[in-house]
């Protein structure tokens, strides 16, 4: 740091002596005058940087206010757009605000005439809906064809158990779908071959989703035809465990049928329709026919009559034989016929023959019916058996319906497998020698209506039978082939119909080829494990269509 002038000259002489005053004078000055020189050109420099700093200052003092002035004027022009845009998001909300209240004032007008719009809509189509079935029906019935619906029951937990996951199918294990209320589609899907869709068409076909009402529904007018005078035969037809007992009778097979008025509302065909036609009845009171029921099993190829009491009244089941009648139809010779006058007492009877009927458990199902069921309804104006004169006694084992009252031994069930034993061939009598023609059983018969649950197609292998069920099984296959045969040869219009290569299809022989409305349902599972039995149900329910028979005529009610 340079020392001040003064600052050295006083250094100089606190250090020196008198005698060399003088000359430390002289060095003095000589020194200050070196210093002095030193420093004036570094105030110049000092002054002129300041002024420079002086000027950079007031320039940037000019900088900050002018913007200083641009942000005052940005940041009013930020409030007045700000302004403008709160103005108008304000105004349009106002103006929804008003919208609003304008729909709201104005949707029940037009959210009414929307529904009024769809309802005459769905209403015509409806409407059309019922034309074209009107109009189906009308002309199956002109060519005497057999109307076939199919029903597709819903997959069970067993079968998502049994079954892998179907990687083509939308459902796991689910290959049958109901494309529309008249398509099935099938998918045939076996490895190492490409997918295969295989469509079947029909009056009706109902999805898994379909409620029992709702195939009712559909069945409901043959019992107005049944009343008119028609014959009616109603049939299930499937693969053992594809719901036929389900659809025919409802979930309580085992026990009496439950009324389609109880709270679960899943009872089967014959309940519901027990229950419709006494309605139908009690509402027309110029209608007095006499209803009469009989209950008979087809069971290892023979007719065993379920409402019959042996000797010892031990009800356990005649064997019957089919026999012409005096009007040329098929009657069951001794079959009971009990008279019924309320669904009560019809189903009843039902219940008490359903607990006769033959059934063993497999592999296929717990419970599987070893028997065609077959429930016949009557119309009659008089019951031809007359009670003899006198007082009135304690009613026989067999009512005035009864047919006949030719002895008969037991069958009864065997106490291992549950199963009934083949009874003997019931005793000929005068009256009803094997070649002479029966009566009618109710005298004045108008019309019948027959109840059929078939029972099941199964594989031998699959179902796991052996030994008396085996046979059982034979002959439900034999007796199911032969059905298969003859409707083959009504839709060929061959000139024989093998009717009688089983009694279920000797039985059913008015049903199938006279003049009876027929109705087949056929049940078929959605599982891929009995892909093979549902084509073989399908195939059945195709051939069926194509059966062209004598248009159904009507008998008056007297």
């Amino acid at each position: 740091m340079p020392l001040c002038p003064s600052h050295a000259l006083s250094c100089l002489f606190l250090s020196s002596g008198p005698q060399s005053w003088e000359v430390t004078g002289r060095d003095l000055r000589a020194e200050t005058h070196t210093l002095l020189g030193e420093q004036m050109p570094r105030r110049g420099h000092s002054h002129s940087a300041l002024t420079h700093l002086r000027s950079a200052a007031q320039k940037l003092k000019r900088e900050m206010e002018a913007l200083q002035s641009s942000s005052r004027g940005l940041l009013q022009s930020y409030w007045e757009e700000h302004r403008d845009c709160l103005s108008e998001i304000v105004q349009a909300i106002q103006t929804a605000q008003l919208h609003h209240e304008a729909l709201l004032a104005a949707w029940p007008a037009e959210a009414g005439r929307l529904e009024r719009s769809l309802r005459d809509v769905t209403e015509r189509w409806q409407r059309e809906q019922q034309e074209r079935r009107r109009l189906q029906e009308a002309l199956a019935e002109l060519k005497g064809n057999i109307r076939v619906h199919c029903r597709i029951r819903p997959l069970l937990p067993f079968d998502e158990a049994q079954e892998p996951v179907s990687q083509n199918s939308s459902v796991s294990g689910g290959v049958v779908h109901a494309v529309d209320d008249e398509t099935v589609l099938v998918e045939c899907n076996r490895p190492g071959h490409p997918l295969i869709n295989k469509t079947y068409t029909f009056e009706r076909v109902y999805g898994p989703a379909e409620s029992q009402r709702v195939v009712f529904e559909d069945v409901c007018p043959l019992l107005t035809s049944f009343l008119d005078g028609y014959n009616v035969c109603i049939m299930a037809y499937g693969q053992t465990g594809s719901g036929k007992s389900f659809t025919m009778l409802g979930p309580r097979c085992q026990e009496e049928p439950a009324l389609p008025s109880e709270p679960r509302g899943d009872a089967g065909i014959i309940p519901r329709a027990a229950a419709e036609l006494f309605r139908l009845l009690s509402e027309d009171a110029s209608r007095s026919p006499e209803v009469g029921v009989s209950i008979a099993e087809v069971y290892n190829n023979g007719i065993v009559d379920l409402l019959a009491n042996d000797s010892c009244r031990v009800a356990s089941g005649v064997k019957r034989q089919v026999l012409p009648t005096q009007q040329g139809k098929k009657a069951v010779r001794g079959l009971t016929y009990r008279p019924v006058r309320s669904a009560a007492q019809f189903l009843t009877l039902v219940g008490g023959g359903l607990q006769l009927r033959a059934k063993q458990p497999t592999a296929v199902h717990a419970e599987s019916s070893r028997s065609h069921l077959v429930v016949t309804v009557t119309l009659a104006t008089v019951a031809s058996p007359r009670r003899p004169s006198g007082p009135p006694s304690t009613p026989a084992p067999q009512s005035d319906w009864s047919a006949s009252t030719e002895p008969c031994q037991p069958a009864p069930r065997s106490p291992a497998t549950g199963r009934r034993q083949s009874p003997p061939v019931p005793l000929r009598t005068r009256a009803h020698g094997l070649g002479r023609v029966a009566p009618d059983p109710l005298g004045q018969v108008c019309a019948t209506l027959q109840l059929v649950d078939l029972a099941g197609s199964e594989c031998a292998g699959v179902s796991g039978v052996t030994g008396p069920a085996l046979r059982e099984t034979s002959c439900i296959n034999r007796s199911l082939a032969a059905l298969s045969d003859v409707l083959g040869a009504l839709a060929e219009g061959r000139g024989h119909i093998p009717y009688r290569n089983s009694r279920l299809t000797h039985l059913l022989q008015d049903a199938l080829g006279g003049d009876a409305k027929l109705q087949v349902i056929v049940c078929v599972s959605p599982g891929q494990r009995h892909v093979a039995e549902t084509l073989q149900s399908l195939g059945f329910g195709a051939r069926a269509r194509q059966v062209e028979r004598s248009r159904p005529a009507a008998r008056k009610l007297r």
